[in-house]
């Protein structure tokens, strides 16, 4: 059991040191969507209305801007597997003596504390657009980031492990990753959107963790009683199942397909 942790910590160590190293990842994981919440939230801010009133877009864009740059780091830390790949680091790593889950669990811890250090940093910035959260909502906050960054640095493992070249892996995210997240009530709300878009944005599980977050950062964020979201606590309960599922879902991929890839 300890050198399962000892190699779990020592992938988790490494993830973060060839992140840091790599400014230009650490850059594009977090200035992209602060320049997409910038600009959209400037741009559109004087024709959004929530249905019933509520905050302003900027402010109401926050959560799902903090979504957002998980949903950057964990694509940019995941491409590492595909590094590692043609590196032949990866091929090593599946020679050693443990077993196959220690090595998917350093990885995604790797990208999940990545995720959540630069998404949290971002969080303490929501005085400056009015979104103010107490220390006890802080603290659901920052433990709803960890939950959302694992589930999505799981769902981005699973799918770079079959990828040979980051021009695909790059190709699934613009028509499925981004499309996630667009879908989740983190840019426009599901009330007014047409049944089908209404749909597919409840079957998404993405939705219940922008939620869940907005409901923890407040009534300024476009949570809180009469948003029209899913309620706290089956919300934040779906997300953690969605971590769990998207976990799962890596662990079998990576023992079904060795070490090779599919595309």
């Amino acid at each position: 059991m300890t050198t399962h942790v000892m190699a779990v910590a020592a992938l988790v160590r490494r993830e973060i040191v060839r992140f840091w190293r790599e400014r230009t990842r650490v850059v594009g994981a977090v200035l992209q969507p602060l320049l997409f919440w910038a600009f959209f939230g400037g741009g559109l801010a004087a024709s959004f209305r929530l249905p019933g009133g509520g905050p302003g877009y900027a402010a109401w864009l926050f959560p799902g801007t903090v979504v957002l740059v998980l949903l950057f780091t964990a694509i940019f830390s995941t491409i590492s597997v595909i590094e590692d790949r043609r590196e032949g680091f990866l091929q090593g790593a599946l020679v050693a003596p443990v077993p196959r889950a220690v090595i998917v669990l350093g990885k995604v811890l790797g990208g999940t504390a990545l995720a959540a250090l630069q998404a949290g940093a971002i969080l303490l910035a929501g005085p400056l657009v009015g979104v103010r959260a107490g220390p006890a909502d802080f603290a659901r906050g920052l433990a709803l980031v960890a939950i959302i960054g694992f589930a999505l640095a799981s769902l981005s493992f699973a799918i770079a492990w079959r990828m040979r070249s980051t021009q695909g892996f790059h190709a699934i995210m613009t028509v499925f990753l981004m499309p996630l997240w667009l879908l989740s009530g983190a840019f426009f709300p599901a009330a007014g959107a047409p049944g089908w878009l209404a749909w597919l944005m409840t079957i998404n599980p993405l939705t219940y963790g922008v939620a869940a977050l907005r409901h923890a950062l407040g009534s300024a964020a476009g949570g809180g009683p009469g948003s029209g979201l899913p309620a706290p606590a089956p919300a934040a309960a779906l997300t953690l199942v969605f971590a769990l599922a998207a976990f799962a879902a890596a662990l079998l991929v990576a023992r079904r397909a060795g070490g090779g890839a599919a595309a």
